[in-house]
């Protein structure tokens, strides 16, 4: 039965670490997952080891299947079923099977496609992320605004907290907004060693593209509420709703810190983040949830909740 004080959480890139895949429980639950990704792919072998994971589509395929496998085993292993659950950028994926929007299969296809697209829309080497602590959204716009770059090189991509928030760009535009974020008065400005530039509009057509491969997918009974990843805005019974966010916001900035306040507000109580990682618990410091990763935990103590 689906706990409605219960969220599952989970992650996007940047949680992922190799050997995932094998740290999961050996479990039954987590076989029928592995399986049908793997008749979907050819096969899992190399996908989560540190040299694959350098490429976006192994990276965000093995975040989907090691989030789904990891809440699969929870639910059949432990009896915790979400009654929430909510995604980080490709994480939202994972969220979506997990409520019942999407099978194993069609996510693994749709993330395969989404990785593809990104990637070719980052071409050239010249793209970019960078995350920054101390400072908000509206200090970001600053930061835009004073870098003084070519309109739709340099956006704001993730707002992950109140003072936390991740640019994306051209390398030379997030150079010039790192001069800029220090005087705005920034503690930390670090750019990430990938190569595309997500949540903005230079995946505008990554979005339309996913947006007519999801068209296809039949319509299911929605069995867990959604946060979408553009606001938090809650979706209860409405999978087209979920799809439309799931194709969207890869080209708009993720909303996570509105997500994280508005989890107690849905009746939350316990929010568990989904391996790897333990990213997304850290970011609700500070919300009145009890906050705890797979990872750090434990599947028994996880499973105690339920």
């Amino acid at each position: 039965m689906h706990d409605p004080s219960v969220a599952f959480l989970f992650p996007g890139q940047g949680s992922q670490r190799p050997g995932m895949l094998g740290d999961l429980p050996a479990s039954c639950a987590t076989r029928t997952v592995t399986e049908e990704a793997s008749a979907v792919l050819g096969g899992l072998t190399g996908l989560d080891t540190a040299e694959a994971l350098t490429a976006t589509r192994n990276c965000q395929l093995a975040l989907l299947i090691c989030g789904v496998a990891a809440a699969r085993h929870l639910a059949e292993e432990h009896g915790v079923v979400p009654g929430v659950v909510a995604g980080h950028s490709v994480g939202a994926f994972a969220a979506a099977v997990t409520a019942g929007v999407l099978t194993v299969a069609e996510a693994v296809a749709a993330v395969a496609k989404r990785a593809e697209a990104m990637s070719a829309a980052s071409a050239g080497d010249v793209w970019g992320m960078a995350p920054t602590t101390g400072i908000g959204r509206r200090r970001a716009d600053e930061v835009i605004t004073a870098a003084a770059v070519p309109a739709g090189t340099l956006w704001v991509a993730n707002i992950n907290a109140a003072d936390q928030i991740v640019f994306a760009g051209t390398r030379d535009a997030l150079e010039r907004a790192r001069e800029a974020a220090r005087r705005c008065g920034a503690r930390r400005f670090e750019m990430l060693d990938i190569a595309v530039a997500s949540h903005g509009p230079l995946q505008e057509n990554t979005a339309t593209r996913l947006a007519a491969h999801l068209a296809g997918i039949p319509r299911r009974r929605q069995t867990a509420a959604y946060l979408t990843n553009a606001g938090g805005r809650r979706i209860i019974d409405d999978p087209d709703a979920v799809l439309r966010d799931l194709a969207v916001s890869v080209a708009r900035p993720v909303q996570w810190y509105d997500i994280a306040t508005v989890l107690p507000e849905f009746g939350v109580r316990t929010a568990v983040e989904m391996p790897p990682g333990h990213v997304l618990t850290h970011l609700l410091s500070g919300v009145p949830v009890r906050a705890l990763s797979v990872d750090d935990a434990g599947y028994e103590s996880v499973g105690a909740i339920g």
